[in-house]
């Protein structure tokens, strides 16, 4: 699978590590570009992989996220935000670190080695299954306040970093929607405001309706290498 040319690191907030007070409160945005090595990033991965599983699929309880198969975008701002302290991730934060994944080019290779592999197609869905109300509840709510974003079929926009939602667990998401309305996860303005204004009742059955959403065809594992690993 050919992987084109890498492209942005956000340093979203970073601008602290300039020296006069008032450029302290801007927000500085590098580009720049890596020609991913897949062999080096598999290497790297292996360090993500006690947690995350060496196919990326993460669990079912809600404490690691299924990253096959994600954006590249989405998967490097995700570690430069643990890296720089502006995603809370006491977990992840030692494993982020140049000292311990390496520079820029590692996190380059990991991310682009991390968006090939295969996703598992039976991830952990929510209670309510589609002949239920609380789905097509679920269903109306997304549409009306999150496909704008993330699309209608939870595909999300790599070039614009917003992950895809389609194979996510759940427990996963239903933790970082809880999250995100107590404002322990910072996301953009738009996002806070919607996950804000809405009841606990009203998440869950977003997030049910969204751990619904069919993984695309060319993006499954072969039913081979996952059929003992159900996880519903």
């Amino acid at each position: 699978m050919s992987v084109s040319l890498f492209s942005r690191i956000i340093f979203g907030l970073l601008a602290g590590l300039l020296s006069t007070a008032a450029l302290a409160a801007e927000t500085v945005e590098i580009t720049l570009k890596f020609t991913p090595d897949l062999k080096n990033g598999k290497s790297v991965y292996e360090i993500c992989a006690t947690c995350h599983l060496p196919e990326g699929w993460g669990n079912t309880d809600g404490g690691y996220p299924q990253i096959a198969g994600q954006h590249e975008n989405v998967l490097i701002k995700q570690l430069l935000d643990i890296r720089s302290g502006f995603r809370e991730n006491p977990a992840m934060y030692p494993f982020v670190q140049e000292r311990t994944i390496g520079g820029y080019q590692s996190l380059a290779d990991v991310v682009a080695y991390v968006s090939t592999l295969p996703m598992h197609p039976r991830h952990r869905k929510g209670p309510w299954t589609d002949f239920r109300k609380e789905y097509k509840q679920g269903e109306k709510l997304y549409q009306s306040n999150c496909s704008t974003c993330h699309g209608r079929g939870g595909e999300g926009n790599n070039a614009e970093s917003i992950p895809q939602l389609y194979g996510q667990h759940y427990p996963y998401l239903l933790r970082q929607v809880r999250m995100v309305k107590k404002g322990q996860r910072k996301v953009n303005g738009a996002m806070q405001a919607i996950v804000s204004g809405m009841s606990e009742d009203d998440l869950k059955k977003i997030v049910n309706f969204v751990s619904y959403l069919p993984v695309p065809e060319d993006k499954k594992a072969p039913s081979l290498n996952w059929r003992n690993k159900d996880f519903n």
